[in-house]
C-alpha cells in the first residue's frame, strides 16, 4: 500500500467499503475499474483489459467505460445480478488540494434500479427483505423503488417462504447475515436472486409515517431492515415511498410455485416468456402501469365474493358499452407511466421530457371522467369519482416547460418565454447580442469588400472574425487584432467584439443556470403532490385492467361466471390460451361438473388426447373468475377455491439434484399436506417415474387419501386403467375419459370428454404418429397381443375395499406359470394385511419398497 500513488490509495480505500460491487471510479470522462473488478468487468462487458503502471513491480489490471455511455454497461452488469457502486468527484478539481475528493454517490443493485432504460415497463422490479424469528415465522417485505410500492406479509414455515418469494418478480433479497448458510444457498439456487445483507433493524423515525398500517413487531423489523438498506445504497430522497400495506394471504387464492409454473400464468415453462401464457391472452391494457397491475391480480386472485362481484360488475359495464370502452382505451393510450414518473421526480433523476409526459397524462383526467360517466353504471361512476384533477399542476407544467425539451436539464432550452422575467431579460441580451454580431458581420463584409468574411465562435477562443489568406491583402492595416493563424485563414478580434462576447456569454451562462434552478423548483413543487399522483395512477391502473378484461371477454366470447357454494359446473369450457393458438377455431370445448357427491374425476384416455389440457383449462378458468374476468365457456357456475395445486408435466430439477419422480412426489406431497376441502387439486399421470407396480400403488393410495381425508375437488388423470375400478369403492369418485376412435389402423383424437372409463390407451398408435420404425411398431403389436391373451385378473370392488391391488398376480393366474416360492407367499400375505385407507402416500411408498425388497431377496 505504501508504494501506491495517492489516487490508487483513494481507490482501494473506497473499494474496501464496497467489496461486493463493481466500483465505477470517475477519472475525467471515464469510469475506471482496477484489479479484480477490471478483470471481471472486461470479461462480462467484453471490453479491452489494459494495465496501469503504478510504480509497483506488477502493473495493475485496468479497464474503463466512457462516462456518457456508462448506463448501458451498468444495465448489462445489473441484469446479470451484479451491483455497481458509482464513485464521483465531489469537489471542484481547481479547488482541490492534492487528490480530488471522491465518494460513492449511489449503489445500483438489481432490486434498486431507477433508470427507465434498465427497467421492463410491464414488470415490477421488487427488492424484498426477509426476517426470521424463533417461533418459525418469517416476515417478508416487498418494495418496488421505481413506483414506491411497499407490501408486507407474515409467512409460517420455510417451505411457505420459498413458495411466496418464487411467485413475485424479485431480483434481490435483503437478509440477516445470521440466516443459516443452507437457507441462503437455497434462496440463491432456487430463486436466482442477488442476496444482500443488512443487520441494522432499528427503526428510522424519519419514515414513521410509512408504518402506520403495520401492527406487528416482526413486520416492523423486516421493513426497517429494508428501509435501512435502501437508504444506505441510494443516498437520496425517498419521498415517493408509499405506506406499507399488509398482504393478508388468507384473502387471496394461494398458488404455490409448482402451480404458477405448471399453469404458465405469467410466463411459459420452456421459453420463459410472456407469449403463450395466460397473461399474454388477458393483457389488452393501454398503459404500462395497468399491465403491471394485471400481472399482480393474476398472482393473487381474490377469495372475497363481494370484491370479485364488484370487479365483474365493472367488467360487465365495459363489456356492454363497446363505443364508450373504445373511447376509454384511446384516452388511456395518452397516459404515460405515472407511477414511475412520480418515483423519478422524488429520486431527482427526472428530466424535462418526463414532466411533459406527466402533464399530458394529467390532461387526460377530465377526458377519462367524462367517458366513465357515459356508462351510467354505479361502480363505473364511483371509479370516475375517485379520479382527482390537479389543475394547478397542469397549469404550472403547461406555462413553464417547452413542448419538446432536451434530455439534459443543465444546458438550457427548457423553460418557455414569459414564465420568468429575469430569464427573459437574459435571453433578450443573448439574442440581441447575436443579432448585433450578425449585423457586424454584414457591415465588415461591406467595409472590406471581402464577401467570404465571417464571424464564428468556439469555446476556446470565443467569437472571432475569419478571413481567408487569399483575401488578406484587402484588409486595411490595423483594422483587426490577430488571434489565431490557420492553414488557409487568419482569425481576428476587435475590442468591440470581445466586449459584446462577454455580454452574450454572461447572459447565456446566467440563462442556463437560472433555467436549471427554475426546473428544480418546479420539480420540488410537484414532489409535494406525489401522494396525489400515486393515487391517480392507482385509479387509472384499475380502470385499465378492468377495460382490458372486458375487451378480451368481448373479443373471445367469454361469459360472466356465477359463484355458488359446494359445486362447480362449466358448459362447453375452453382453454383460454390454446384456443388463441389454434387460429382455425378447431378447439373442442368440454363440460366439467363437480359437487359434494362427486368431487373427484378420474380421467383416462390416450396420451396426446387432451387430458392435461382439460385439467389446466379448469384451473385457468377458476383463476380468471377469481380476478374478476369473464371465462371461456357458454355458461359457468364456479366455486371459490382457496388454493390450487397442480402436478402437471414432469422435469428433472438438476440444480438441486432431484429426479423427475422425486419432483413429482414433492409436488404431490405439497398438495396433500396443504389442501383443504375448498381447494382444487390437479394430478396428472402420478407414478410415471417409477416401476408399474410402484406407480400404480402410489396413484391409488393418493386418490384414496384425497377421497377419504381431504375431500378437495380433484381431477386425477392416469394411464393405469386398473384404477377405474375405484369408482366401485369410492362413492365420490367418477370415471370420465377422453374419446378417441380407431380408423383404418390409425387413432383419431376427438378431444371430447365422456363419462366412463377409456377402453384402451392407444399407446402404439401414438408411437406410430411419432413415426417410430415400422418393424418396431409391428413387434410392439405382437407383444401386446401376447400380453392381452393372458388371463389377467380384473379388479373387483371387494379387492379394492380390502386394499388388494388388482395389478398383482393372483393364485389362479399363477397356476399357468411357475409356482410362487415360499417367501413370495409371505410377501403376498403381508401385502394383504396392509390397510391402505389408513396410510399416507409416503407410508404406502415405504411399505411397498419394503415388500419389493423382500420379493427380490
Amino acid at each position: 500500500m505504501s508504494n501506491q500513488t495517492p489516487m490508487m490509495k483513494q481507490y482501494l480505500k473506497i473499494k474496501a467499503e464496497h467489496k461486493d460491487a463493481f466500483l465505477f471510479f470517475r477519472l475525467g470522462d471515464f469510469y475506471e475499474m482496477f484489479y479484480e473488478d477490471a478483470v471481471k468487468a472486461a470479461r462480462e462487458l467484453e471490453i479491452t483489459l489494459t494495465k496501469r503502471d503504478s510504480g509497483q513491480k506488477e502493473p495493475i489490471p485496468m479497464c474503463g467505460v466512457p462516462h456518457h455511455s456508462a448506463s448501458g454497461y451498468i444495465k448489462n452488469l445489473v441484469d446479470k445480478g451484479y451491483k455497481v457502486a458509482i464513485c464521483e468527484q465531489v469537489e471542484d478539481p481547481k479547488l482541490a488540494k492534492g487528490v480530488v475528493k471522491r465518494e460513492v454517490v449511489q449503489l445500483i443493485t438489481p432490486g434498486t434500479v431507477m433508470e427507465s432504460n434498465m427497467l421492463n415497463e410491464q414488470d415490477n422490479n421488487y427488492i424484498a427483505s426477509l426476517s426470521h424469528f424463533q417461533d418459525g415465522s418469517h416476515a417478508i417485505v416487498y418494495n418496488d423503488l421505481s413506483t414506491g410500492e411497499n407490501k408486507a406479509a407474515i409467512v409460517i414455515g420455510w417451505d411457505a417462504v420459498i413458495h411466496e418469494l418464487y411467485n413475485q418478480p424479485i431480483r434481490e433479497i435483503v437478509i440477516s447475515s445470521k440466516l443459516p448458510e443452507e437457507k441462503q444457498t437455497e434462496l440463491k439456487d432456487r430463486l436466482h436472486v442477488t442476496l444482500s445483507y443488512q443487520d441494522e433493524v432499528n427503526f428510522n423515525a424519519e419514515y414513521r409515517y410509512l408504518c402506520e398500517n403495520l401492527n406487528d413487531e416482526r413486520l416492523m423489523k423486516a421493513f426497517s431492515r429494508l428501509l435501512n438498506y435502501i437508504q444506505h445504497t441510494q443516498k437520496r430522497s425517498l419521498d415517493h415511498l408509499q405506506k406499507a400495506e399488509i398482504i393478508e394471504l388468507k384473502n387471496h387464492l394461494a398458488l404455490d410455485m409448482y402451480s404458477k409454473r405448471n399453469l404458465e400464468l405469467t410466463e411459459t415453462i420452456l421459453r420463459k416468456g410472456k407469449h403463450g401464457s395466460l397473461l399474454w391472452v388477458l393483457d389488452q391494457t393501454a398503459t404500462a402501469m395497468g399491465s403491471r397491475m394485471l400481472k399482480k391480480w393474476l398472482e393473487r386472485p381474490l377469495l372475497n365474493k363481494v370484491e370479485i362481484e364488484k370487479r365483474l360488475d365493472i367488467v360487465d359495464a365495459f363489456y356492454s358499452g363497446f363505443m364508450e370502452r373504445d373511447a376509454l382505451r384511446e384516452a388511456l393510450k395518452s397516459v404515460y407511466d405515472m407511477e414511475r414518473l412520480a418515483g423519478r421526480i422524488s429520486f431527482g433523476n427526472v428530466n424535462g421530457r418526463d414532466l411533459v409526459q406527466l402533464k399530458k397524462s394529467l390532461m387526460q383526467i377530465p377526458v377519462l371522467q367524462s367517458i366513465l360517466q357515459q356508462f351510467g353504471q354505479k361502480q363505473v361512476t364511483e371509479l370516475a369519482g375517485q379520479l382527482k384533477y390537479p389543475e394547478h399542476l397542469v397549469e404550472l407544467l403547461d406555462s413553464s416547460l417547452v413542448e419538446e425539451p432536451p434530455i439534459s436539464i443543465k444546458e438550457g432550452s427548457l423553460i418557455k418565454d414569459g414564465f420568468h422575467e429575469q430569464l427573459d431579460l437574459y435571453r433578450d441580451a443573448a439574442r440581441n447580442g447575436k443579432q448585433w454580431i450578425s449585423e457586424l458581420e454584414q457591415k465588415e463584409k461591406e467595409a472590406t469588400n471581402i464577401r467570404s468574411l465571417k464571424i464564428g465562435y468556439n469555446r476556446v477562443f470565443g467569437y472571432y472574425i475569419e478571413v481567408t489568406k487569399a483575401n488578406l491583402h484587402l484588409l486595411p492595416e490595423g483594422r483587426y487584432e490577430r488571434k489565431q493563424t490557420l492553414t488557409n485563414a487568419e482569425r481576428y478580434v476587435t475590442p468591440e467584439l470581445k466586449e459584446k462576447e462577454q455580454l452574450i456569454l454572461e447572459a447565456q451562462e446566467k440563462s442556463v443556470d437560472l433555467e436549471y434552478k427554475l426546473f428544480t423548483e418546479i420539480r420540488e413543487e410537484i414532489k409535494e403532490h406525489i401522494p396525489l399522483l400515486q393515487e391517480i395512477a392507482d385509479t387509472i391502473s384499475h380502470m385499465d385492467v378492468l377495460q382490458s378484461l372486458a375487451t378480451v371477454s368481448e373479443k373471445n366470447n367469454y361469459k360472466r361466471p356465477v359463484f355458488v357454494d359446494q359445486k362447480l359446473r362449466i358448459n362447453n369450457g375452453r382453454h383460454p390460451v390454446i384456443e388463441q393458438v389454434m387460429k382455425d377455431g378447431s378447439f373442442v370445448p368440454n363440460d366439467v361438473a363437480l359437487d359434494k357427491e362427486k368431487n373427484i374425476l378420474l380421467i383416462t384416455g390416450p396420451n396426446m388426447s387432451g387430458k392435461s389440457t382439460y385439467m389446466r383449462q379448469l384451473a385457468l378458468t377458476a383463476i380468471m373468475g377469481q380476478i374478476g374476468c369473464f371465462v371461456p365457456c357458454d355458461e359457468a357456475e364456479l366455486f371459490i377455491f382457496d388454493q390450487i395445486f397442480t402436478r402437471i408435466g414432469a422435469a428433472d430439477d438438476l440444480v438441486s439434484g432431484q429426479s423427475t419422480f422425486m419432483v413429482e412426489m414433492l409436488e404431490a406431497n405439497h398438495a396433500l399436506s396443504h389442501a383443504t376441502e375448498n381447494s382444487l387439486i390437479l394430478l396428472d399421470e402420478i407414478g410415471r417415474g417409477t416401476s408399474t407396480y410402484d406407480g400404480m400403488a402410489l396413484a391409488q393410495a393418493i386418490v384414496e387419501y384425497i377421497h377419504n381425508n381431504i375431500h378437495a375437488k380433484t381431477l386425477f388423470s392416469t394411464h393405469y386403467h386398473e384404477l377405474t375400478a375405484l369408482e366401485n369403492s369410492l362413492p365420490r369418485l367418477k370415471n370420465i375419459h377422453v374419446r378417441a376412435e380407431e380408423y383404418e389402423g390409425n387413432v383419431v383424437f376427438l378431444h371430447q370428454i365422456k363419462e366412463g372409463a377409456a377402453d384402451e390407451s392407444y399407446g402404439i398408435h401414438v408411437a406410430k404418429l411419432a413415426e417410430l420404425p415400422e418393424p418396431l411398431i409391428e413387434r410392439a403389436r405382437t407383444i401386446l397381443e401376447q400380453l392381452e391373451g393372458q388371463d389377467r385378473p380384473q379388479p373387483t370392488k371387494e379387492k379394492m375395499e380390502t386394499g388388494q391391488l388388482s395389478f398383482f398376480v393372483d393364485t389362479k393366474a399363477s397356476s399357468k406359470k411357475e409356482k410362487l416360492q415360499t417367501h413370495d407367499h409371505k410377501v403376498l400375505e403381508e401385502l394383504k394385511t396392509l390397510n391402505l385407507f389408513e396410510m399416507t402416500p409416503l407410508e404406502a411408498m415405504n411399505a411397498l419398497y419394503k415388500l419389493q425388497k423382500q420379493a427380490k431377496a
